[in-house]
């Protein structure tokens, strides 16, 4: 049986021939199954555009290989447009995820941890898609949904330790607030390590075994979440500390939490 590499090999002489030769061509599932993504010069992405490329693969694949010898299984098309659009709506959608959890953390904690916890995010998907750009990865849907993946991610484990935070701050109410968020990190520390332990032992064995489809996405998963795992220890509670003392945030917190509760008595 001819193994990928000739196979792959004869594609290629077949698109240089054809005047393809800029053609990307990757293994795709079986050793005799590939992608060939192909642009002509000058165009711009539209259904003529796309027509016309398919005609020029079909041609020079039957000129190199023969007619007959292979299959086309499909052509599709992701033009400039397309891509925009795309890019557009992961940009409203973590938009709008931020948007979301700056209101819900402001009615559920304060402001300030809503804040520190989309400061802290969007330090996550900076980083992560500077990772996508470094591997030169294709900007899919499959790349988008891992990002978005991310960012849920990165909230929650955020979220889990603010939770904490606001815990101690009702059970120690007169220690220092930084004295409260070295507590509250090395309580859930052990949550935050096995969660982002195993999550990432699965994403790094997709990253070397799953299929050309799957490995983006797992790729970017897997430096997700070492960066939102980090994030969430050393960049959320800093942020939130810098936060409370630039807006003296901490003094007004202090006395709201010594106001007696009915039925409560402010410790001596």
């Amino acid at each position: 049986m001819e193994t990928a590499e000739p196979v792959g090999a004869a594609l290629r002489s077949a698109l240089d021939a054809g005047g393809l030769g800029a053609a990307e061509i990757q293994s795709f599932g079986s050793a005799r199954e590939f992608v060939v993504r192909a642009r002509l010069e000058g165009q711009e992405g539209g259904d003529a555009d796309t027509e016309a490329t398919a005609q020029a693969v079909t041609r020079a694949l039957d000129e190199g290989l023969g007619a007959g010898r292979y299959r086309i299984a499909r052509t599709e098309a992701v033009g400039p447009k397309v891509g925009r659009e795309l890019q557009g709506k992961a940009g409203m959608a973590i938009l709008f995820s931020f948007v979301t959890t700056l209101i819900y953390l402001a009615f559920r904690f304060e402001w300030r941890f809503g804040l520190a916890a989309v400061l802290a995010t969007a330090h996550d998907i900076l980083a992560t898609v500077a990772f996508i750009r470094y591997l030169d990865l294709e900007v899919s849907l499959v790349v988008v949904a891992a990002v978005l993946t991310v960012l849920g991610y990165s909230l929650n484990d955020t979220i889990v330790i603010f939770d904490r935070v606001r815990e101690n701050l009702r059970k120690y109410r007169r220690q220092d607030l930084l004295d409260i968020l070295n507590l509250s990190v090395n309580e859930t520390l052990p949550r935050t390590i096995l969660t982002g332990g195993t999550t990432l032992a699965t994403a790094l064995v997709l990253s070397f075994f799953a299929g050309e489809v799957i490995r983006p996405f797992a790729l970017v998963m897997s430096f997700g979440i070492i960066v939102g795992t980090f994030s969430s220890i050393y960049v959320a509670s800093p942020l939130l500390l810098w936060i409370e003392r630039h807006w003296r945030g901490e003094d007004a917190r202090e006395a709201r939490l010594l106001r007696p509760t009915p039925g409560e008595s402010v410790p001596a």
